[in-house]
């Protein structure tokens, strides 16, 4: 196995009723002065916005509230956030919600604690991290795993530019997980959210590294066949509390690097992703399925024996030489993801194909104008990512 270092500092309290326990684990934190943020109004007419507030309240806790946070999180709310942390006092800052609003609550905590520079500013790079604020999370939704993870990605909407920002100032202190608060979910929610859990899984199962890592690997092919079958006994019925516990803590386990130790992130489909989720607005986890098909044909050759493997691991499946095998393997992920209503193609993410000018534009924001290399396995500049949308533009 290839030397590593982990890390996962986050307290998670896992099961039906975590969310009750939320106030006390504040107090114990030290935590006196709380920014609430939260989605859509649902978090308010399910109760569970009231409820934390009464907790808190209860406690002797101060908070205040930001709401209206979106998918693919805008940098004007978090803008208002950070005002609004700043003007409170604000010593912690709990997110109510899923992935946006998890990263949208640590791009606030970034910003409160360094009031002189503008948040954004720490996403392009043009001022390191040095500090923030603690963060924790209610989770509602199980996708990105933000709650344990090391990662953000919020959006400028004026720019439409789409930035991921990765530092151990991410890490959340705390993360309440009840699956039961996943019950309601919108099915597109569910099944987008389910597949970026395997993305995560299968971004850092392909990369470079050839070596073995028995146990990283079987942790990974486990994880991704759970959320497989997890996911399609949920979508029959998402009240069944062992499937929705099961997608709840892949989704965790996966970004926390656990699935990766040993190997590298490649993420090369997650960036091509975010470009089309920048531009169009789209539901994160569907622009994943949409490049993924057309990345793993255009780079499987660089380790057909990999890909072999995963067809074997994964899907079970036997016969032929290694290529055919390999194929068989991204042809068997492909099928999944259309047997769970999710696009494999870009216009079917966005009922049309794009042009040749928006599928260059696409490749030349993803790349930085052809200034970086986007993954591991198979590096990407511009000529590649742009040969990758056009095979995904069919």
């Amino acid at each position: 196995m290839q030397s590593f270092t982990y890390q996962c500092p986050t307290k998670i309290l896992f099961g039906p009723r975590a969310e009750d326990k939320v106030a006390e684990e504040l107090k114990t934190y030290g935590a006196k002065s709380i920014l609430l943020v939260y989605g859509g109004e649902s978090a308010k007419r399910s109760g569970l916005l009231p409820k934390i507030e009464r907790q808190l309240t209860e406690a002797g806790l101060t908070f205040q509230v930001i709401g209206g946070v979106k998918p693919n999180p805008r940098l004007s709310l978090i803008r208002e956030g950070v005002r609004t942390a700043i003007s409170a006092h604000s010593d912690f800052i709990l997110a109510i919600g899923g992935g946006s609003v998890i990263d949208t609550a640590k791009a606030i905590a970034h910003g409160a604690a360094n009031p002189d520079t503008d948040v954004w500013d720490f996403w392009t790079g043009r001022k390191p991290l040095v500090k923030s604020t603690p963060i924790g999370s209610v989770l509602t939704l199980s996708a990105a795993g933000s709650e344990t993870s090391d990662s953000a990605v919020i959006t400028d909407e004026e720019t439409h530019r789409k930035l991921g920002l990765n530092t151990p100032f991410n890490r959340p202190a705390l993360a309440f997980m009840n699956p039961e608060l996943t019950y309601t979910v919108p099915k597109k929610q569910l099944v987008a959210g389910a597949c970026d859990i395997l993305m995560h899984t299968l971004e850092r199962y392909f990369t470079s590294i050839k070596a073995q890592n028995l146990l990283t690997d079987r942790v990974a092919e486990s994880l991704i066949k759970t959320v497989m079958e997890s996911v399609k006994v949920a979508i029959k019925d998402q009240q069944d509390y062992d499937a929705m516990s099961e997608i709840m803590w892949a989704g965790s386990v996966s970004h926390t690097n656990f699935t990766e130790l040993g190997r590298k992130k490649d993420f090369s489909c997650h960036k091509l992703g975010h470009e089309l989720s920048a531009m169009f607005d789209s539901t994160h986890g569907e622009t994943l399925t949409a490049v993924w098909p057309s990345w793993a044909r255009y780079v499987y050759q660089d380790d057909i024996s990999r890909f072999a493997h995963f067809a074997k691991a994964v899907f079970g499946l036997e016969g032929g030489g290694e290529k055919e095998l390999a194929e068989k393997g991204i042809a068997a992920m492909t099928d999944f993801f259309r047997s769970v209503e999710m696009p494999v193609t870009i216009p079917e993410l966005l009922g049309r194909a794009l042009t040749p000018e928006e599928l260059e534009k696409l490749a030349d924001l993803g790349t930085a104008g052809d200034t970086k290399k986007l993954g591991d396995f198979h590096p990407l500049g511009k000529k590649e990512a742009l040969d990758i949308y056009t095979l995904a533009n069919k």
